[in-house]
């Protein structure tokens, strides 16, 4: 049986990776994809400590936070889409459809 900890530090270190491939990299679906490992290292810490506990609450939290991510993919990438038809790059410092 693999303790509760063990999972918590995993969460942690995805996350940390999330949040470093958010702010060192400049494309945006590399940024969209960092943004999804932090969600899922948010659902990994839901499950862990919804089976620690012994509670279902965690694994709720974990659907609500899949179907934000499910929406934020579809967001996302028709966003992205837009953006490459308009100006063929996904670079985020290329980008500057909200400058006047």
């Amino acid at each position: 049986m693999v303790p509760t900890t063990y999972y918590l530090i995993l969460s942690a270190i995805l996350f940390a990776l999330g949040v470093i491939g958010v702010l060192v990299r400049r494309n945006v679906l590399i940024i969209f994809m960092s943004v999804e490992m932090m969600l899922n290292a948010v659902n990994l810490t839901f499950a862990a400590l919804s089976k620690h506990f012994l509670s279902l609450n965690g694994q709720v939290f974990m659907l609500m936070a899949m179907v934000v991510a499910a929406a934020e993919v579809a967001v996302g990438l028709a966003i992205v889409m837009t953006v490459v038809r308009h100006r063929d790059t996904t670079n985020i410092e290329d980008v500057n459809l909200l400058k006047g």
